[in-house]
């Protein structure tokens, strides 16, 4: 059973996955279909893991959605530094970036935290 108490991680995973809606609406409006469709996916897909975890059915289970929720994390920063580094492409705004980073390390935290216990 799920627990609706405020929780920051998936508050923050999810403000990042409407930010990254934006940001993906920029690149379509500009034909950059298959990149608009990456970011899309991996940048809302930290927020729906991390949701997942919540339900998780053992611990084992809670660390491997967190840990699909890094990896996800790390592709969307793989595919945001491209369009940063790109002369041809819309550049993500430093408040996109920064969250992201804050998100990662809150998700690394969260799994060395929940091996420990």
């Amino acid at each position: 059973m799920r627990n609706d108490k405020e929780n920051i991680i998936v508050s923050k995973t999810f403000e990042f996955a409407l930010n990254i809606i934006e940001f993906s609406e920029q690149l379509y409006k500009v034909n950059k279909y298959p990149l608009a469709n990456q970011i899309f996916k991996s940048g809302t897909s930290i927020g729906a893991n991390v949701r997942e975890a919540q339900n998780a059915e053992s611990k084992a289970d809670f660390i491997h959605k967190v840990k699909i929720a890094a990896k996800e994390a790390d592709e969307t920063e793989y595919w945001l530094l491209l369009c940063s580094q790109s002369q041809h492409l819309s550049s993500p705004n430093e408040k996109l970036l920064s969250d992201l980073k804050e998100i990662s390390l809150i998700l690394s935290k969260i799994i060395s935290t929940s091996k420990l216990k």
